[in-house]
């Protein structure tokens, strides 16, 4: 079975049509529990959240802040493995036919397999993958096997980054640019930078892929300031911190990612 990417494309295309940005949520596998994960995805996307990406939990992430990392902690405690995400970016597919990505450091990756990797992902139905520590001039193996198994190829640029390193990073990509917002890790923050529409520009002067920002946004406010100037807004540690805010409900956890993911769609929706 091939991959999504083209789902991938599609949705990205479709959200741009009505001139809006898209709403892209992330949740590591294996938080609260596998299972609680996947119900909690799908209550995402129900939500209104229209691209949705699937953390493989890492013990020493470089990008993740501490409520991300306090659920990579919560997932890898309960014996979290690389089989558990790929059935929750299946499990996630099958229920919402939504495209689903995997946000996954190098490491697990190469340890696993690459082709296996890339194999497993594209017959779970899922979308492509984000490699945040992945630099463009050692991927040339992984982009074949994404290439090969239909997979986006995500990567990461930040406002450090040159136009001539943009240029690189984007002609090498697929899917869509992961524009970090801001310098730093993830998690919530009172306002989202100029810093992030410079970047946008800067990326968009290089290629005609879809530039989705992330880290920083937690509330439609920030939503709508963001997709006024990106074609994708991008959520983790919000809907993570709804989930641990929640403890052990899970019904509550659902209900108030559910929600939030309402509130922000209203958010990418009132750009301009």
């Amino acid at each position: 079975m091939a991959g999504n990417v083209g789902l991938l494309s599609s949705t990205l295309a479709a959200a741009k049509e009505e001139n809006r940005a898209a709403l892209v949520g992330y949740l590591p596998a294996g938080f609260p529990t596998v299972d609680g994960g996947v119900r909690a995805v799908t209550a995402m996307i129900e939500g209104g959240c229209d691209v949705v990406e699937i953390g493989l939990p890492h013990s020493d992430p470089v990008l993740d802040g501490p409520v991300i990392q306090t659920a990579d902690d919560i997932a890898l405690r309960g014996g979290v493995k690389i089989k558990d995400v790929i059935r929750t970016v299946g499990e996630v597919y099958a229920a919402t036919g939504a495209p689903v990505l995997c946000m996954t450091y190098w490491n697990p990756v190469d340890a696993y397999g690459v082709e296996r990797f890339a194999a497993d992902l594209a017959a779970a139905g899922g979308a492509g993958c984000i490699l945040p520590d992945l630099p463009v001039e050692e991927s040339g193996v992984w982009r074949a096997a994404a290439e090969e198994h239909g997979l986006a190829t995500v990567f990461v640029v930040a406002p450090s980054s040159r136009d001539e390193r943009l240029a690189k990073i984007t002609e090498a990509g697929s899917g869509f640019v992961y524009a970090a917002s801001l310098m730093g890790v993830t998690g919530t923050r009172e306002s989202v930078g100029r810093e992030a529409q410079d970047l946008v520009e800067r990326t968009r002067a290089t290629t005609d892929l879809p530039v989705c920002v992330g880290l920083g946004v937690s509330n439609a406010g920030q939503a709508a300031e963001v997709a006024r100037f990106a074609d994708g807004v991008i959520v983790g540690s919000a809907f993570v911190k709804r989930l641990l805010d929640a403890g052990d409900d899970l019904a509550a956890g659902l209900a108030g990612v559910r929600e939030l993911a309402g509130e922000l769609a209203a958010g990418v929706r009132k750009r301009g």
